[in-house]
């Protein structure tokens, strides 16, 4: 069973969410931000009675807007019978317990949102431990106002001299074990997950030892990236038009044109303002990004923010260590986009990325023979096309360049077969003495 962040009410029917935009920030982005938080919010059930921005002239401690600013919040959380209130802002614990006391009503920031969406959609044992461990480094720090109602009812335990436990309200006590059992919850599930990550090692080492090359599947939440896996592979992913459909990692074995084996992973979507915490926690997941040979990043051609959509994606890539891995940019759904100005829209993005860029449709399997042959680009260094002479009494070889490479043609000459193939450069290497000159 996951990890609850904290009890909340079983059904938020009137929420208000709110974005605090602070000094320096691009409204457009703001604006942005805040229609996104909206899709998070109703991927959960959550019903909305109204969103806005909230400007400030300068950040402050307690609210991160001004007490005037804040007051105007409050006054429209009650006239509109909010039963919570959603920040599109990262809170600290302390700010979001003083708005807690201001508007009387639970209070949510965006990460807190997201962590949400994150243990709704976790399936396997992995991802499930991945959340749980984000979740609760997420309440670690918040847990000192779970448990005050706790001394409210009782009216604290009373006497006890000395500043004991004795002495201590009953809530008190309680946060003292839950941290406890929470600090014993988060090595364990670390060391769960080292054990996961080492036994993916020894995968992706079996796979290099046999010369195997891998892509990882990157971008932005809902951009098609399973839509694509399944357009080349029939892995039969869940693919859905929602928010975070995939948190596990799914791997499948291709061929290329050329003849070369391929492993095509999944990933997890990213987004901005992503958590550090999931970041973090699902490293074990992400460094299959960090080690691929090469990376497709899938953008969603059709949405206004997809050159901020690419933005973000880089950035989170930079901080796994990801930031100069060879990339192909898929630019998916371009069937969306409208006809009369699709070709201008897209030659308009392609120019702002220096990477190779493919105009797709993942669902419509449009652009996939263009991406096979961008990954075929990809790893020519790693092959070698060339003919051999190779004699009969050597029937070997031609079994290994059948197993690991693609034989184009076979013609006979006396005791000699001559092969025409697409080799790995290591093993071509090995039999360059046999190569037509």
């Amino acid at each position: 069973m996951s990890f609850e962040i904290r009890e909340k009410p079983e059904k938020i029917e009137r929420a208000l969410l709110v974005g605090i935009g602070l000094p320096g920030e691009s409204r457009r982005e703001r604006a942005a931000l805040l229609a996104e938080l909206v899709d998070l919010v109703e991927n959960l059930g959550i019903g909305i009675v109204e969103s806005s921005v909230e400007y400030t002239r300068e950040m402050q401690a307690k609210y991160l807007c001004g007490v005037g600013k804040a007051e105007e919040i409050r006054a429209r959380a009650e006239a509109l019978d909010a039963d919570c209130v959603i920040f599109d802002n990262l809170l600290s614990p302390s700010q979001q317990r003083e708005w807690e006391k201001l508007v009387e009503v639970p209070v949510i920031d965006r990460e807190e949102i997201i962590l949400d969406i994150f243990a709704k959609r976790a399936r396997t044992k992995e991802a499930v431990m991945q959340v749980d461990l984000a979740r609760m480094q997420y309440a670690l720090p918040r847990m000192a106002g779970m448990w005050k109602h706790l001394d409210r009812q009782r009216g604290g335990s009373g006497g006890g001299k000395g500043g004991g436990a004795a002495a201590r309200g009953e809530g008190e006590k309680q946060i003292e074990v839950d941290r406890r059992l929470a600090h014993d919850r988060i090595e364990a599930i670390r060391a769960e997950l080292e054990t996961v990550r080492r036994q993916r090692g020894t995968q992706r080492k079996e796979r290099n030892r046999q010369g195997i090359p891998s892509a990882a599947i990157v971008g932005y939440t809902n951009a098609g990236k399973s839509s694509l896996l399944n357009q080349i592979t029939g892995a039969g992913v869940l693919a859905q038009n929602i928010l975070f459909a995939t948190l596990d990692t799914t791997s499948r074995k291709i061929e290329l044109p050329d003849g070369q084996p391929l492993v095509l992973t999944d990933t997890v979507g990213f987004i901005r303002n992503l958590p550090h915490r999931l970041v973090e926690a699902f490293k074990s997941t992400l460094e299959e990004a960090v080690l691929a040979d090469f990376l497709i990043q899938v953008v969603d051609a059709s949405d206004r923010e997809a050159l901020r959509h690419y933005e973000t994606t880089c950035e989170v890539l930079a901080e796994l260590g990801a930031a100069d891995k060879p990339m192909i940019v898929l630019w998916n759904k371009v069937d969306r986009l409208p006809e009369e100005n699709r070709q201008s829209t897209l030659d308009a993005l392609a120019a702002k990325v220096e990477c190779p860029s493919i105009f797709a449709s993942a669902l419509e399997g449009v652009g996939m023979d263009e991406l096979l042959a961008g990954c075929v680009e990809m790893l020519s260094h790693r092959v070698t096309t060339a003919r051999y002479r190779i004699p009969l009494a050597e029937s070997r070889i031609i079994a290994i360049m059948h197993r690991d490479g693609k034989v184009l043609g076979t013609e006979y000459e006396g005791n000699d077969a001559i092969v025409e193939a697409i080799l790995p450069r290591e093993f071509a290497a090995r039999i360059e003495k046999y190569r037509v000159q």
